[in-house]
């Protein structure tokens, strides 16, 4: 199906910058993923993108985030640096992933670079998923809380995490007990999110703030990782506070971060 123009939504972009795990790119420029429990290829023709899945079309409206005017809501971000990480930027859009794939993904991203994070997840997804066979090719799901709350730390030595197993056991169990609701997370106040999340034993105030902007789709949380702390220290006052940027403050972290890793990365 044509899902929309390649200007709203750059797939590069938007799947290889840091928040989302689970799209590959193949040789033929097919993005290949698997969302909410079904396989995926995107991929672009003539200024479109195309999905390709078994999946309702309306995940993909939601999962993109395509009600949302971007294009509008960058034109209010100001300043010189911030209106270059947007015009770098164009096209990235804000995943709405499961909450649950971003807790326990963003719990593994923990001082880890992106190809090793891919690669836990995928082994996590290999062992503990459910197959989805495509063709000649067998693709696994995001394994539930529920299938991981019940092992052991040590039982995920196969995916390689080393201490952050016993991390994702924890966040599992507390979803699985009610210590965490995930879907109450998305209706409160974004702060409040935060620090249930934070009662989550190795979930800090950045993988707090990834997964409330990414899983429970918070557009006011704002991420701060290293290449961000550069970022801000070179680009913005030091008293700069996020909540200037208003309700979308996580969109521009998107573009900051885009630009200030992909320029760092060139130098």
């Amino acid at each position: 199906m044509k899902l929309c123009s390649t200007q709203e939504l750059d797939m590069m972009k938007t799947f290889e910058c840091g928040q989302c795990f689970r799209w590959n790119c193949g040789d033929d420029g097919v993005y290949r993923g698997v969302v909410g429990g079904y396989y995926a290829e995107a991929s672009a023709k003539d200024g479109e993108v195309y999905i390709t899945s078994d999946a309702p079309e309306d995940i993909w409206q939601q999962y993109f985030d395509l009600g949302t005017d971007y294009a509008e809501i960058s034109r209010a971000f100001a300043g010189e640096y911030l209106a270059k990480c947007v015009e770098y930027g164009r096209g990235i859009r804000i995943l709405r992933q499961d909450s649950w794939e971003a807790l326990c993904s963003f719990i593994i991203s923990q001082c880890n670079n992106i190809s090793r994070i891919k690669g836990i997840v995928e082994r996590l997804c290999e062992n503990f998923g459910d197959p989805i066979s495509v063709g000649d090719k067998v693709h696994y799901t995001f394994p539930s809380a529920e299938r991981l709350a019940v092992l052991e730390p040590e039982e995920l030595a196969c995916i390689r995490s080393g201490y952050r197993a016993e991390y994702i056991i924890c966040a599992a169990r507390a979803v699985v007990n009610g210590d965490i609701d995930l879907e109450a997370l998305k209706k409160c106040d974004y702060k409040q999110a935060i620090k249930a999340l934070r009662s989550i034993r190795g979930v800090g105030e950045k993988v707090a703030n990834c997964v409330v902007l990414f899983g429970l789709w918070h557009m006011e949380a704002f991420p701060i990782d290293v290449w961000m702390k550069r970022a801000l220290r070179e680009n913005f006052p030091p008293d700069f506070d996020p909540e200037t940027l208003g309700e979308y403050a996580g969109l521009a972290q998107q573009y900051i971060f885009y630009y200030a890793r992909s320029m760092g990365r060139e130098k």
